[in-house]
C-alpha cells in the first residue's frame, strides 16, 4: 500500500512530553468499527471489558540504551559518538544505531563513558570494537564485557532513552527513570517502553481482578526501531528490524482457553499484539515462542490471535498507525484520529490511549 495513505496533519502541541498524573489518569478513545466513537477515561476500563476476558501485557523493561563515547583509531583524532542499542546478538554483542555512523568502520575501537584524552573519567569506562557495519546508520558493537557484567556497565554509564520527539524538546530528568517504565516490568531489554503499559497503575490491576478480567504477560525486547520513520514510499518496500520475544508454553495454554471458554484476548500496547500474533497459527491458536520477529502488520494482515487492542495514539506514517489501520479500518482510524486531534487527545509515549476493536468484516 502507499504510504501516504497513512499520512494525517498532527500539530506538534498534540505530542505529550509529560505523562498525564497519577498513573491511570490518561483519557481513553473506544474505537467499535461501525458503531462509532466514545470517549472515556483509562480508569473506565474494567467496565469496557467482560468478566472472563484477558489482558496480555509485555513484561520488558526499558534499559539506559543510549551510550555516548569517544571512537578510536590509530592515527586520527578521536571523535565523539553516541549509539543505540536494539538488538542484542550475543552475550557480548549489540546491534546499535550510530551517530555519526559514517565516520565508524569496522576495526574501530569506541570507548563509552570516558571523557576526551586527558580529561578525567568520572563514570567508569566501557570499550566495544565496532564488528561489523550495516545500512541506515546500523552496525554491530562487540563490547570487551559480557552477560551480567555488561548489563551493569551499561546500567551506570548509559542513559534512558526518551523516544526522539520528547528528547528533543526536554532533557531526560529522574521523573522519566519511573515515568517510562510499567509497573510490571520484569525483563531488562527494551530500549523503548510498551508505552500502553504506562497508563495502567497498580490500583487499575486490582479492579481488573476484582471484575473478574485476566491478567497475563509475554516478553517482546522493544527496538528503537520502533522510532525510525517509514522512508519507502510503499509499505512492501519497507523492512522491520527484528526484536526478541518469548510467549511461555503455559501462558499461550490459559490464553487458548480463554478463547475457548468465549473470552477475548486484550493486548495491552502493539507490541503485545506484535509478539501474539508471531506466536499464533493460522488458526489464531497461541504456541511457545522464543526468539526474534519481524511481523509487519498493515490493511490486509488477518489479525488472528487477539480481539481487542489498547494503545496509545501514534505518529503520521508510522509502522504503528499502519498496524492499528490493519486491525480496526484505515478509514475508521482516520475518523478516530481526526476526532482525537479535534477533542484535544495527547499523542504517543506519554499521550493519551484507544481502545479498539477489530474492523468488521
Amino acid at each position: 500500500m502507499r504510504v501516504d495513505l497513512f499520512d494525517f496533519d498532527l500539530p506538534e502541541a498534540s505530542i505529550a512530553l509529560r505523562p498525564a498524573e497519577p498513573r491511570g489518569a490518561g483519557r481513553l478513545l473506544v474505537v467499535r468499527p461501525g458503531d462509532g466513537l466514545t470517549d472515556a477515561r483509562v480508569a473506565d476500563l474494567p467496565g469496557l471489558l467482560r468478566r472472563g476476558d484477558a489482558l496480555v501485557f509485555n513484561d520488558t523493561r526499558v534499559i539506559p540504551a543510549r551510550l555516548r563515547g569517544i571512537r578510536t583509531r590509530p592515527g586520527a583524532p578521536g571523535q565523539r559518538t553516541e549509539v543505540m542499542l536494539h538488538l542484542r546478538e550475543a552475550p557480548d554483542r549489540w546491534r546499535a544505531f550510530a551517530r555519526p555512523a559514517k565516520r565508524l568502520a569496522p576495526g574501530d575501537r569506541v570507548v563509552f563513558g570516558r571523557h576526551g584524552a586527558g580529561e578525567p573519567c568520572e563514570l567508569g569506562g566501557l570499550d566495544a570494537t565496532v564488528a561489523a557495519k550495516g545500512e541506515g546508520g546500523e552496525i554491530t558493537l562487540r563490547f570487551d564485557l559480557a552477560g551480567p557484567a555488561l548489563d551493569e556497565a551499561v546500567a551506570a554509564i548509559g542513559e534512558l532513552p526518551l523516544p526522539p520527539y520528547i528528547a528533543g524538546k526536554r532533557p531526560t530528568d529522574a521523573r522519566d527513570a519511573t515515568d517510562y517504565q510499567t509497573v510490571y516490568a520484569r525483563n531488562p531489554g527494551a530500549v523503548a517502553a510498551p508505552t500502553a503499559g504506562l497508563h495502567v497503575s497498580d490500583g487499575l490491576l486490582a479492579r481488573l481482578d476484582a471484575a473478574g478480567i485476566g491478567r497475563h504477560t509475554v516478553t517482546l525486547h522493544v527496538g528503537a526501531g520502533t522510532f525510525l520513520p517509514v522512508k519507502a514510499e510503499d509499505t512492501a518496500d519497507h523492512r522491520m528490524h527484528a526484536e526478541i520475544g518469548f510467549l511461555a508454553a503455559e501462558t499461550a495454554e490459559r490464553l487458548n482457553a480463554v478463547r475457548a471458554a468465549g473470552g477475548r484476548i486484550v493486548a495491552v500496547g502493539t507490541t503485545a499484539l506484535r509478539l501474539l500474533e508471531s506466536a499464533a497459527d493460522a488458526d489464531g491458536r497461541l504456541h511457545p515462542f522464543a526468539g526474534p520477529t519481524e511481523i509487519f502488520i498493515t490493511p490486509g494482515t488477518r489479525i488472528r490471535a487477539v480481539d481487542a487492542l489498547m494503545t496509545n495514539f501514534h505518529l503520521p506514517r508510522s509502522t504503528l498507525f499502519m498496524l492499528v489501520s490493519a486491525f480496526s479500518g484505515l478509514d475508521t482510524m482516520r475518523a478516530a484520529y481526526a476526532h482525537a486531534i479535534a477533542e484535544g487527545y495527547r499523542f504517543y509515549s506519554y499521550g493519551d490511549s484507544s481502545l479498539l476493536f477489530p474492523a468488521q468484516v
